[in-house]
């Protein structure tokens, strides 16, 4: 069972000890949840875990409405909102901003409606624009690699690292890294964005092949780019002398760890079902009218062969 899953059956005993009209579910309320189409694996994930909850949440709470929709780019996701609030009706909104930048905007037209707003994942460029923002640690995420890292190689090594998308949550990531290991012997060689995205991982890491003759590990951040960044080590025959750390917990990269893979050691968990926990959390505020204005920060542990399957769903197309 996912944790959304036990907060959820939590906070609803607590809301039948505290109202006992809590659940009288006589009015009907729609929730809109928009979140980027599937450009990779992880936004795949989401776009699953989106489904799965709302088809759960609709037969256990008939007075719920959903209106799910996907968008490419960041006109097609701002147009999906006015639509929710034009003629959809929303009472709230569940968004995970493709750009965080280029929705802020979109985003407060809804909350000046009078909607209900809920942001995951990303940050919006004007805080305070949300209700309720649920995340992955991010600055975990970093920290925990970097520590790791710093655990690998106490004597100092080599290393190159791909970044995500010039946005906000990759810097959190980037700056914990580099504060774990700013004390150590670690060198950087170089760091360059790569965009969450395997063809992109597989362009960075063959220029820094070429550009390095001994790189001893690769910080890929996300497990599409650690996917492109191994095809490109293999390529080059360098994988007997290189490891790489993704992370988001692929299933694929979690296998690897299970199986003891020395060049996925391990990974950083950052699960795609947080849009499932805030969708549930949303949920809540209008069936148990419990508070539900704040942060919810979802850890980002760490993967390793001794726990590896705990997180390993097959099932899963992430």
């Amino acid at each position: 069972m996912r944790f959304r899953h036990m907060l959820m059956a939590a906070a609803a005993v607590t809301a039948m000890a505290l109202s006992p009209s809590a659940f009288a579910q006589d009015k009907t309320y729609t929730i809109g949840v928009s979140v980027p189409s599937a450009d990779h694996g992880w936004t795949g994930g989401v776009d699953y875990f989106a489904q799965q909850t709302i088809a759960s949440l609709s037969k256990t709470y008939p007075n719920l409405k959903f209106v799910l929709a996907t968008a490419g780019d960041p006109g097609k996701q701002a147009s999906d909102l006015e639509d929710m609030v034009a003629t959809r009706n929303i009472d709230a909104l569940v968004i995970l901003p493709g750009d965080p930048d280029a929705l802020t905007s979109p985003i407060m037209r809804v909350k000046k409606a009078g909607k209900f707003v809920t942001v995951v994942d990303r940050k919006l460029s004007q805080p305070g624009v949300e209700d309720l923002y649920v995340a992955g640690d991010n600055p975990g995420l970093g920290r925990t690699t970097g520590e790791y890292f710093v655990s690998r190689f106490p004597d100092g090594g080599n290393i190159v690292v791909l970044r995500g998308l010039p946005i906000p949550i990759d810097k959190e990531r980037v700056d914990a890294f580099n504060q774990a290991i700013a004390n150590s012997k670690i060198k950087v060689l170089a760091s360059q964005f790569a965009n969450w995205n395997r063809d992109d991982g597989f362009k960075v890491m063959q220029d820094f092949l070429s550009r390095f003759p001994k790189i001893d590990a690769v910080w890929a951040q996300d497990d599409d780019t650690a996917i492109g960044a191994i095809a490109a080590i293999k390529q080059a025959h360098r994988e007997n002398q290189i490891w790489v750390v993704g992370g988001a917990g692929m299933k694929q990269a979690i296998k690897q760890v299970m199986d003891g893979s020395k060049l996925v050691p391990i990974d950083v968990g950052y699960d795609p079902g947080m849009v499932g926990t805030a969708i549930e959390l949303t949920a809540l505020k209008f069936e148990t009218g419990l508070p539900m204005r704040g942060s919810f920060i979802v850890r980002s542990p760490l993967i390793t062969q001794a726990n590896a399957a705990e997180y390993y769903h097959p099932d899963s197309p992430y």
